[in-house]
């Protein structure tokens, strides 16, 4: 499974860079204005300086509605850097921008997607990723989980190379369960990556370690 941490924070990007762990980023203008980006020309130079840290796509979302707009922004941001995977949403406007795209050979991940219909339609029109929302669709007692098997069942089907890029994951078990049943990729705030390292058996045997490792060193010491 790939990691990519749904952020704008150059901070922990470079944090998850260094880790070795990350493949990718996801962001959006919501997430741009929490960091303080905003204006046109400050948030392209900010997609570029995303870009130039991580290795693989970054996900850069459109905010035109209509297909004329979502073509123009969407080529004026995948003209920033090879990186760039434009974002689009899951409309009918939507699907014929990302058949326009895929026809341009430039890549894309098809968001809010709530659906296994979405999803075969997205994956028709030739999305790199197509991202279900996980986490939205628990908070209205859907299983969100279920969605992603749904989908992964299709794409399995018929050889799909869409990419299941799980969205809306809220804490690390949304990771390992979305790993389970074959998500390609689990987007996330870097926190519940993170999380994935913890264990109280993995601290306790640490510290016993360190305890046993002393203990010796001291019996072995030279006599003064």
């Amino acid at each position: 499974m790939k990691f990519f941490i749904d952020t704008a924070s150059l901070a922990q990007i470079k944090e998850a860079q260094e880790l070795g762990i990350l493949d990718g980023v996801t962001t959006n203008p919501s997430l741009m204005a929490k960091e303080g980006i905003t204006g046109t020309d400050r948030v392209m130079k900010h997609y570029v300086d995303i870009c130039n840290i991580v290795d693989g796509d970054v996900s850069a979302e459109v905010i035109s509605t209509d297909y004329e707009g979502m073509v123009r922004e969407g080529e004026n941001l995948a003209a920033l850097h090879p990186n760039i995977t434009v974002k689009l949403p899951m409309t009918r406007d939507g699907i014929k921008a990302i058949k326009h795209f895929h026809g341009k050979g430039i890549k894309t991940n098809c968001t809010l997607v709530f659906s296994a219909g979405q999803a075969l339609l997205a994956a028709k029109a030739g999305a790199k990723y197509v991202s279900p929302f996980v986490g939205r669709l628990d908070d209205v007692s859907t299983d969100g989980l279920q969605l992603i098997e749904q989908i992964r069942g299709i794409y399995d089907n018929y050889q799909f190379e869409t990419q299941i890029l799980a969205a809306s994951i809220r804490h690390p078990m949304h990771i390992v369960q979305c790993a389970e049943i074959g998500a390609d990729v689990a987007t996330c705030p870097l926190s519940a990556i993170l999380a994935l390292f913890n264990h109280p058996l993995t601290d306790i045997g640490l510290e016993k370690f360190l305890a046993d490792h002393k203990k010796a060193a001291k019996q072995h010491a030279p006599a003064k």
